[in-house]
């Protein structure tokens, strides 16, 4: 007489658990990281909408820039260029407030070139992610990451802004 008894054996269980646990634990690895990477990529366009602003402020005011006091004070501006028409909060995705704040530029720690992002040196293996939006006029991006370059007049503006992970966004708005 046979018995032929149904059911899993502890084997095939156990065999079963681990790989739906090796799935969960990929998936929570990868999530923060791609969490992030939405972020960032929410900052740039942030970033994109500043520049798009200034341009804007070009040809409303005949070529000339906003004044370092409008920059450094921007809620009348970002309430007329950057929200307008838009219901959405000019803030970090974080909820975090950008802050504008000036570049220094031919400083004498990186020998005359490019510019230095407060508290990194120049070296960006320092930087901190502190929601700061560094800008400069009569400046452009270089080749290097987060590199600005120094140009003639002051009709052009460098944003520079260290993203989480201490990656750096440049834009300028040629």
């Amino acid at each position: 007489m046979s018995k032929n008894k149904k059911g899993f054996t502890i084997i095939e269980v156990v065999l079963v658990l681990a790989i739906a646990g090796l799935i969960f634990l990929m998936v929570f690895i990868a999530l923060p990281a791609l969490q992030r990477s939405q972020r960032n990529t929410r900052r740039r366009q942030d970033m994109a909408r500043i520049l798009t602003a200034f341009n804007d402020y070009q040809a409303n005011n005949n070529g000339k820039m906003p004044t370092v006091a409008v920059i450094q004070d921007p809620n009348k501006f970002i309430e007329k260029y950057i929200k307008a028409g838009s219901e959405d909060a000019f803030k970090d995705p974080d909820g975090a407030d950008y802050k504008f704040v000036p570049a220094a530029i031919g400083s004498e720690t990186n020998g005359g070139q490019g510019a230095v992002v407060p508290g990194n040196d120049n070296e960006y293996g320092d930087v901190k992610f502190d929601h700061n939006i560094y800008y400069n006029r009569g400046a452009k991006c270089g080749s290097e990451e987060g590199d600005i370059v120094p140009v003639e007049g002051d009709r052009q503006i460098t944003l520079v802004y260290v993203l989480e992970g201490g990656a750096i966004y440049c834009g300028d708005n040629q």
